[in-house]
């Protein structure tokens, strides 16, 4: 039995490659008002394998291998950009992305203060 295990880690990197992206995970970038959000995560992954083989004395022999791995993706919050400023809105580990959805009324505020304001100069 032969376990070729650069091969086994090349499909599993590209599959990682392909499902682990933003847009699987919480979504695409998404526009509010004149902010644009960019959601950011987290990848973790880990590998191991292991395999031996031996004879019994009545000359009887075996072999085995085996292999794992484990991918951990986490939303950990937003880059939100207006013209020239960006800022970062982090996801609170005790909330998830609720955290991040919470700081959604004060951007809203924002951009109605900015139209008000814009308003009032015009």
């Amino acid at each position: 039995m032969e376990l070729h295990f650069e091969e086994l880690l090349g499909q599993i990197t590209d599959f990682i490659k392909s499902e682990a992206k933003t847009e699987t995970v919480v979504g695409q970038q998404f526009e509010l008002g004149q902010f644009k959000c960019v959601p950011v995560i987290k990848v973790g992954m880990g590998f191991g394998s292991g395999g031996g083989e031996g004879t019994q004395a009545k000359g009887q022999r075996g072999e085995g291998m085996g292999a794992g791995a484990g991918v951990g993706i986490e939303p950990i919050g937003f880059l939100v950009t207006k013209s020239e400023e960006i800022s970062f809105i982090e996801a609170g580990k005790a909330h998830g992305l609720a955290a991040a959805f919470e700081k959604v009324p004060e951007l809203i505020e924002k951009l109605v203060q900015n139209r008000k304001m814009e308003t009032e100069t015009a």
